[in-house]
């Protein structure tokens, strides 16, 4: 039995190897206690294993939906949100970032989409009870270098911003050591990436977050006015990989997007959105991308102050998504990271 290729954790794959277990059957066959004296591993990562092995018996077992609405498990809850790192935030989105599907953030340049990114990187690495998913992050850049510097800004201040965790768990945490960066500048290395590497850290357990940062720079440059058709079926292949890999490992996968200007409504069907110099715009790449997405958030500058020194007031809107209906909040970005606050919902 090649254990590689399980979903499972690494150290508990390693674990297995080390007790000479060779197959499913043999492990099946072992008690728990058996196993947690010949492996070494903890009552709860052997009860993990014992439901990995098993799920792999049954990969295409019938649920119902009464069971998929009262499964509590932590890892196949339909009802399970990855958090953004903030209670206002989480609230406009009851709850977080689904699991499954693909999440678009778009905006103008500076309007907070990178932050909010670097954000949900530290969060997914959180244990369940804090609204993370216990995992890493693959960040994937197209268009300029990964941001070192501000993410470890962010790392030194979490005991700050998530006061609501108990900061010996904060402590526990190696951020810096389970975010995963990968540079793809044009479309040929992007493929390459999603296919090959980027599946391999989700089937070994490393990451259970996606981020794309930005899905609209590959596409810049590469096609010209005339090349529409092509340009749309890539959009889909891309589109189509992105969410086998978020069904298939239960990982949600954010996809930065620039803006264009527009008058009125955009060709997406989509409202268009103030930015903060008074134009009105929508997210680039148009409706055969908008069609690929779960939920679309935009961000903005109000040009308003804060109320932290120097911070400028942003706002984030839900343009659509099946489970949420249009609204907004504001939130400000300072050197703890992103903050939604509690005040007047935008119009």
């Amino acid at each position: 039995m090649d254990w590689d290729q399980l979903d499972m954790n690494p150290r508990v794959i390693a674990a297995i190897k080390k007790a000479n277990l060779r197959s499913i059957k043999e492990v099946l066959n072992l008690s728990g206690a058996d196993l947690q004296r010949l492996t070494k591993l903890s009552s709860m990562d052997v009860q993990y294993l014992l439901k990995a092995v098993s799920s792999a018996l049954r990969k295409n077992s019938v649920r119902t939906a009464l069971q998929l609405f009262q499964d509590e498990n932590l890892h196949t809850s339909q009802r399970r949100k990855l958090s953004l790192g903030c209670p206002v935030l989480d609230g406009l989105l009851r709850g977080g970032l689904p699991l499954l599907g693909i999440t678009e953030i778009a905006g103008e340049s500076s309007a907070g989409k990178t932050q909010i990114s670097l954000q949900l990187c530290l969060s997914v690495q959180y244990p369940y009870a804090h609204g993370g998913l216990e995992s890493g992050a693959v960040y994937i850049c197209t268009e300029d270098v990964f941001p070192h510097k501000r993410l470890q800004q962010l790392i030194e201040r979490q005991s700050q911003l998530r006061a609501d965790v108990p900061h010996d768990v904060v402590q526990k945490i190696k951020f810096g050591n389970s975010i995963f960066v990968e540079h793809a500048a044009d479309i040929e290395t992007f493929h390459e990436c999603i296919a090959k590497r980027v599946n391999v850290l989700l089937a070994r357990g490393m990451v259970r977050l996606v981020v794309v940062d930005s899905i609209a720079a590959l596409f810049r440059c590469e096609f010209a006015a005339k090349d529409s058709v092509l340009k749309a079926k890539y959009l889909q292949t891309f589109g189509a990989k992105l969410h086998r890999l978020s069904s298939k490992f239960r990982t949600p996968v954010v996809c930065i997007n620039q803006v264009t200007d527009t008058m009125g409504e955009g060709p997406s069907g989509d409202p268009s959105s103030p930015c903060s110099t008074g134009r009105s715009v929508v997210p680039a790449l148009g409706i055969t991308w908008s069609s690929q997405l779960l939920m679309r958030l935009m961000v903005s500058r109000t040009g308003h102050l804060g109320l932290s020194a120097g911070s400028t007031l942003r706002t984030m809107r839900v343009i659509f998504a099946p489970h949420l209906p249009q609204s907004a909040c504001y939130y400000t970005v300072d050197t703890e990271g992103v903050k939604g606050m509690r005040t007047e919902t935008p119009t």
